[in-house]
């Protein structure tokens, strides 16, 4: 029989509805080995399965999971002490006698079965109340591959054979989901610190502290659908403003407005392009003073409120040398600096953490209703103490204190140290109440709940400015608060880079889509601090070339290197060529990296991904963890070592074979680059065509990456601008890859409000015929204030030397677009 409940109540004991009976029961009632469970449907695919020591009945409420169970059709049958709940998606099936539950697709394919006997409650105090270390043991396929947990170090795509302590700190994003390439995915929906291990026993997730085991089962088919069916649970991405896709200029740390002005004239001066402009800490002033969430530090401030600033003088900057800053600024206070940015047609974001040094307002504010968490943090004995955002009337301080710099025209905020640090750490620093418990229960959620504040705030106040949040750590369910989120204070290291790969693809296929690097990396120390070091340099060039294919491209590193471009030369260095070209290069792509954004927002799309996303019954692209697709056409090969420099023990860099922009092809090196089966990839560069399934060395000058695009791809090629709306879209080139039918959908809107919710967008749908070599463009959908009416497309159709690289001036055909349905042959 069919039944539609919203959810499944079980206590694996006595069935108190008969199977198959057609009684409108909310519950199946079982119990076994003294365990209780419930079942709850979110879909025919999603299920979450709570255990419970029998008979205590303490409610959870999720932080991360903001869906509600739903009616789902269901049918129930028996076979012996097995009881198997049927939906349109998913058997699973309860064993009456162990309590453990098996997922099976229609197919009768086993997915993922619980151990018997495979969860465990161990009696612990939390913070001096009773509570439990929660376990649950899953039995894996002895080949099969998952992913996921997160933003890990280890350089593995493959999680298999992994023990991990899943605890936030800085460069360790810790997410207990993961996705099989069989195709379903588990979250592990506990915010403790939490170890999973994965041996040839079991696979399991053990935390510190909880009340039940609460988990969700997805079978989704595929990645994608995994990741559809964690962001239906968990929220949806927002878009992000036009300008935040292009790039980023950082430095740790601008230390007067004079300096971070100073860089933007001259990117714009050396016209490379640039739109993002970073205010890193201290603009404050004095560690006392950390986070003051003002512009207090001598420099910030106007002539005539300098003498009231002095004791904010920065730790690092002595009387002397403030005195002569003081008498050599152009650009005299904070406000100035930001209308200074717009001036030039860029954005600025600005760095706040999550802890106050105790000279500040905040600081005793936060402390007035409890909300300081006392352990060390940084910066070290400067008395700092963590605020507590579990806690709604500090989440509201917190917007207070950030607001009336949002007023003075900020456009993003950078929320650091979100993990957040924690040094010297004891186990009585988690006995700390938050309002929603011990912070040992609710730790890795600490920077879903601090984005949530910020974000909330923010929207409340306007929707004229789309919310950007750039954060150090993460949780399921910040997607849902315009949050982006970084690797960390990563070292400038080859192999460090590398694990960058393998930490971003994972951290994906948790369903996060917004992810980066610190490009160059951020402590170049290995290279002796030195940006003249010719091994620095050929390290950052390649970094900056992946950075292109990154969802956020922002160059950051810390002092005393500062890396902008004008640091690696000038025009006509190799270094300097090389960046200006790759910075180009991601702003031929904006068309493209934007619509695909599009995709995330409506239709849960990832834009960073693994080849399993795409490629799942090819064994061989199965655990390659240093290529992936960005979007659903370019395959991305970063090179990730070095070919033309040396470094030898004392930290010094040395040209291998002279001026790497130079080489002949003789002196080239080459990289290593998998294509997967099942389709032909042509070369971006090149335009040749090349069969999938196979490994080919592609010669990598300098300055260029390995770039391939799948056959059968539509890829809009957008104008040459100096900033990402400096001028419309209305002449595109739309490069057809051939070799397979294509379609792409080319989205519009107003580029920085949340009017698109409401409907103002455009979207044009484009087919490519590939046995017909015909270019469909469809009618245009939907309208939005100031829409294009009229463009020009420029069609190339990609070949041997003909529409590669970043050149496009070779074009096929040329039409003109009103928004009605066109047709070309090519």
């Amino acid at each position: 029989m069919k039944h539609r409940i919203r959810g499944i109540k079980l206590l694996l004991i006595v069935l108190l509805v008969g199977i198959g009976s057609t009684a409108q029961a909310q519950s199946l009632t079982f119990t076994a080995q003294s365990v209780d469970t419930e079942l709850w449907l979110y879909s025919p695919d999603i299920v979450r399965v709570v255990k419970r020591p029998a008979g205590q009945a303490t409610p959870k409420q999720s932080l991360s999971v903001i869906a509600e169970p739903q009616e789902v059709e269901y049918r129930t049958s028996a076979d012996g002490p097995l009881t198997t709940l049927s939906t349109d998606g998913l058997d699973i099936v309860v064993n009456t006698l162990t309590g453990g539950i098996t997922f099976r697709d229609k197919d009768g394919r086993v997915l993922l079965r619980e151990k018997d006997n495979g969860t465990q409650f161990t009696p612990v105090l939390d913070a001096g109340q009773p509570s439990y270390e929660v376990r649950t043991a899953f039995l894996l396929d002895r080949d099969e591959v998952i992913y996921g947990l997160g933003q890990q170090q280890s350089g593995l795509v493959s999680q298999r054979g992994q023990k991990l302590y899943l605890r936030n700190e800085n460069m360790k994003i810790c997410i207990p989901f993961v996705h099989s390439a069989k195709g379903y995915g588990l979250f592990w929906d506990n915010y403790a610190p939490t170890t999973f291990r994965d041996n040839p026993q079991e696979m399991s997730f053990e935390s510190e502290v909880g009340l039940c085991a609460d988990y969700y089962f997805i079978r989704g088919g595929n990645a994608d659908g995994d990741v559809a069916g964690i962001r239906l649970l968990t929220g949806q991405a927002p878009m992000y403003p036009l300008w935040t896709l292009g790039f980023w200029q950082s430095r740790e740390r601008y230390k007067s407005p004079d300096e971070l002005c100073g860089v933007l004239d001259r990117y714009r001066e050396l016209r490379v392009p640039i739109d993002g402009m970073v205010q890193d800490w201290q603009y404050w002033g004095c560690d006392s003073n950390w986070n003051a969430m003002r512009f207090q530090s001598p420099l910030f401030v106007d002539d005539d409120q300098v003498a009231g600033h002095l004791r904010y003088r920065p730790n690092d900057i002595s009387e002397e040398q403030l005195t002569e800053r003081l008498r050599q600024r152009t650009i005299r206070n904070a406000q100035d600096m930001i209308d200074h940015v717009h001036q030039q047609n860029a954005h600025i974001m600005i760095s706040v953490w999550a802890s106050f040094g105790p000279w500040t307002d905040m600081y005793h504010r936060m402390d007035s209703i409890g909300a300081l968490i006392p352990f060390t943090t940084w910066p070290m004995h400067a008395g700092v103490k963590v605020y507590d955002p579990f806690n709604p009337a500090a989440r509201d301080l917190y917007w207070e204190g950030i607001r009336p710099i949002f007023d003075m025209g900020m456009d993003a905020w950078w929320l650091d140290c979100t993990e957040p640090d924690h040094f010297n750490a004891r186990s009585e620093d988690y006995d700390f109440l938050t309002p929603l418990g011990s912070y040992r229960s609710v730790h890795n959620a600490f920077p879903l709940l601090t984005n949530m504040g910020v974000y909330e705030h923010q929207r409340a106040l306007s929707s004229d400015k789309r919310v950007f949040l750039l954060t150090r750590s993460s949780f399921l369910g910040q997607q849902r608060y315009a949050s982006h989120s970084w690797s960390g204070d990563v070292a400038s290291t080859w192999q460090t880079m590398r694990n960058q790969l393998a930490a971003g693809l994972n951290y994906a296929l948790c369903g996060i889509p917004y992810w980066n690097t610190d490009i160059g990396g951020f402590f170049a120390w290995p290279y002796g601090n030195d940006v003249t070091n010719p091994a620095y340099r050929e390290l950052h060039v390649r970094w900056f070339q992946w950075g292109v294919f990154q969802p956020i491209m922002r160059s950051h590193n810390s002092s005393p290197v500062a890396v902008e471009i004008f640091q690696f030369g000038q025009p006509g260095d190799w270094a300097f060529d090389a960046i200006a070209q790759a910075t180009r290069l991601r702003y031929r792509l904006l068309p493209y990296l934007y619509s695909t954004t599009w995709e995330v927002t409506s239709q849960a799309g990832t834009i960073l991904r693994p080849f399993v996303m795409d490629f799942a019954d090819d064994p061989a692209a199965l655990t390659v963890g240093n290529e992936y697709l960005f979007g659903h056409s370019f395959l991305v090969r970063p090179v990730t070592d070095p070919l033309y420099t040396r470094l030898d023990d004392d930290r010094r860099g040395f040209l291998t074979q002279g001026d790497p922009g130079r080489l002949t092809p003789e002196q080239v090196g080459s990289t290593d680059v998998y294509l997967p089966a099942g389709t032909d990839w042509i070369d971006f560069h090149t335009g040749q065509t090349l069969t999938g399934g196979q490994t080919v060395s592609r010669p990598t000058p300098i300055d260029l990456m390995p770039i391939y695009v799948r056959a059968g791809s539509i890829v809009p090629w957008g104008p040459d601008v100096q900033y990402a709306q400096e001028k419309p879209w209305d002449e595109l080139t739309l490069r057809i890859y051939p070799g397979a039918d294509a379609d792409f959908t080319l989205y519009e809107d107003e580029f920085d409000n949340y009017n698109y919710e409401s409907g103002a967008y455009t979207t044009i749908p484009m087919h490519y015929d590939d046995a017909s070599q015909t270019l469909s463009i469809g009618d245009r959908q939907g309208s939005y204030k100031g829409m294009l009416r009229k463009r020009t497309f420029r069609v190339v159709l990609v070949g041997p030397g003909h529409g590669i690289g970043q050149d496009d001036t070779d074009v096929d055909r040329e039409l003109t677009y009103r928004g009605k349905a066109v047709e070309v042959k090519l």
